[in-house]
């Protein structure tokens, strides 16, 4: 009997990098049975990342034929093309994309290193977005010693990871990125899957056997979260890990994760101590490992289907970027990473960026995350007066529904994470269905309790739920900057950043982009050259004149500040004439977690 040969993919793409010194990849895209007049396009955006960044504008030199005939190629949009083809005839297109983008988000292509998400280099042909995909990547002469790593199911392969993979549609293509050059690698297996650990860019120092070990505890520990006795819904996992000179983010996909860090947070041979820093790539690694569930495959209804053409709104992102926030540090702890100090180390923090912020009290973080394509991603000096993180007050939501919860005595966050999953199928959710769940696993109803705390502005309950697990919220003595309602860069000089609302140096009148010069006080002026300085300069006193300097202008600003609680008032006639009143009493927004029930704590951390 003949073989017959298996049918081509309907689409297939070749990537090419002729010349790694023009940061361009060479793409040739040819369609099986094109349409007539057959259109493509490119994503504005790329999912996790809720910005609209216009990928096309780094794609050039774009033509198309049939056979030998050229094919004339019309923009109908931004990121938009019709072709002027035949039907049923193989559609060849080829074009260039500028790569120079070190992010997590689009591509990078240079002599040491090369990575790009689908998103920034394949075009989606429109009618053809479920049928198979391949995509060939080829080694050229420049890339010798090069390796590839991605998590695209192999279809023809050489021993260094380049040749051909398929994709079962354009989703499942786009949602694979792909990293080469001269990388480390390791292998593990947690929950019975094979999982790989890629890393580019670590210094000689860098402690791989231990960031592998490190990696498994974390996986094993999400995926028996999850699966207390079930499988993971991937047949395998791939960390891509990037290390620059200084810099943090993930994105995470359903089978792999982009990641990037700062070179001094890896761990290092010979120094069994685990930095803040290392501390913070494991939580970003525990971060983008959760979300393989919670958002990859548990998403919200409005991403059912992506549309890669505009905006996706949803009003949930404080439920699947914030739960996540909570679990991850709080994963780390069940893992052993974290002891239970270091937990409550972690969640102050958190708990500083929400009290920090004024905006809490102007949007409420369901509002956060159907703006978070015009405000999250486009951050300015007022973005802590408008707006408030989904990822932090949403970890905040988290834990009070957790200690209230485990309170009442009848369940867990944790069962009900896992009640959602089982309920929605490890698919599309609403915020109707986390009410039903919460409801069947503690007998009530919680719909208050997420009016509250989700849809309006009013403060969480912290410090009382938190009580009543052993711990302590207390008010702490808050750095110059809280005390003045400031933020500011101090590499050369004091400079402003932002103006917090309500604070003194608002009611002073200091701006964003200012530069405060120096302070005057009545025994004379100063230099200011940190903001800690401030009572070296001004002693005892709560009043001084800041001396700043504004588009070339030297302003003088009178600038008064409360006494902190138990501190001896400021000598009389001390105060610059004009200093303005003391600000109104106002919940602490530096606050510090005081262990005071051990054993209630140690049964709230460990599940």
């Amino acid at each position: 009997m003949a073989r017959s040969t298996p049918r081509p993919p309907a689409v297939q793409y070749r990537i090419e990098a002729p010349d790694l010194h023009t940061h361009c990849y060479r793409v040739t895209l040819t369609v099986a049975e094109p349409a007539a007049l057959q259109q493509v396009s490119l994503p504005v955006w790329i999912p996790g990342s809720y910005l609209v960044r216009e990928f096309s504008r780094h794609l050039q030199r774009l033509t198309a034929r049939q056979g030998r005939r050229n094919v004339a190629v019309t923009a109908l949009g931004k990121q938009l093309w019709q072709t002027d083809c035949r039907a049923g005839q193989p559609l060849v297109l080829q074009y260039e994309v500028y790569a120079f983008d070190t992010s997590v988000r689009t591509a990078w292509l240079d002599a040491t290193r090369g990575f790009f998400n689908g998103t920034s280099l394949c075009l989606r042909v429109h009618g053809c977005e479920d049928a198979p995909h391949q995509i060939t990547v080829e080694r050229s002469p420049a890339m010798q010693g090069w390796q590839l790593a991605t998590g695209l199911a192999a279809e023809a392969v050489d021993a260094y990871g380049f040749g051909s993979y398929r994709a079962t549609d354009y989703d499942e293509l786009v949602d694979c990125p792909v990293e080469m050059g001269r990388f480390w690698s390791g292998e593990f297996r947690a929950g019975g899957v094979p999982h790989r650990l890629v890393v580019a860019g670590a210094a000689p120092s860098f402690d791989a056997q231990r960031l592998l070990a490190d990696t498994q505890k974390i996986c094993e520990t999400v995926i028996r979260f999850w699966h207390p006795t079930g499988k993971p819904p991937m047949k395998r996992y791939v960390f891509l890990l990037n290390v620059v000179l200084d810099g943090y983010g993930g994105l995470e996909h359903r089978n792999s994760t982009a990641l990037i860090c700062g070179r001094r947070d890896l761990p290092r041979l010979d120094e069994p101590q685990r930095s803040d820093g290392y501390t913070t790539l494991l939580g970003l690694i525990s971060h983008e490992y959760f979300h393989t569930w919670n958002v990859k495959r548990l998403r919200p209804a409005e991403f059912a289907r992506y549309d890669y053409d505009r905006e996706n709104y949803t009003r949930l992102l404080w439920f699947f970027e914030g739960f996540t926030s909570y679990y991850d540090d709080l994963l780390l702890r069940r893992a052993g990473l974290l002891d239970d100090a270091g937990y409550l180390k972690l969640l102050n923090k958190t708990m500083h960026q929400v009290l920090q912020a004024p905006g809490r009290h102007v949007q409420s973080v369901a509002e956060a995350s159907f703006d978070a394509w015009i405000k999250y991603y486009r951050q300015d000096e007022n973005t802590a007066n408008a707006t408030i993180s989904y990822y932090t007050k949403g970890a905040l939501v988290a834990l009070c529904l957790d200690l209230a919860l485990r309170r009442e005595g009848r369940t867990t966050l944790d069962a009900v994470m896992r009640g959602l999953w089982a309920r929605c199928q490890g698919g599309p959710m609403r915020e109707d269905d986390l009410l039903a769940e919460l409801a069947a696993h503690s007998g009530r109803s919680w719909a208050a309790e997420i009016a509250q705390w989700v849809h309006s502005t009013d403060e969480l309950p912290l410090s009382e739920l938190l009580a009543a697990h052993g711990v302590d919220m207390q008010p702490d003595r808050p750095q110059w900057a809280q005390r003045l309602g400031l933020r500011v860069a101090e590499s050369q000089g004091v400079v402003v950043k932002q103006v917090l609302r309500g604070g003194p140096a608002e009611r002073a009148g200091l701006a964003a982009g200012d530069e405060w010069l120096g302070v005057e006080t009545p025994e004379g002026g100063w230099r200011l050259h940190k903001l800690d300085d401030l009572p070296l300069l001004t002693g005892r006193a709560h009043a001084c004149t800041a001396l700043v300097a504004r588009d070339g202008r030297l302003l003088r600003l009178p600038l008064q500040w409360p006494a902190l609680p138990g501190t001896a008032p400021a000598a009389a006639g001390k105060a610059p004439r004009k200093a303005a009143r003391p600000a109104p009493p106002a919940t602490p927004d530096t606050v510090q977690l005081k262990p005071r029930d051990g054993a209630a704590v140690g049964r709230w951390l460990a599940g």
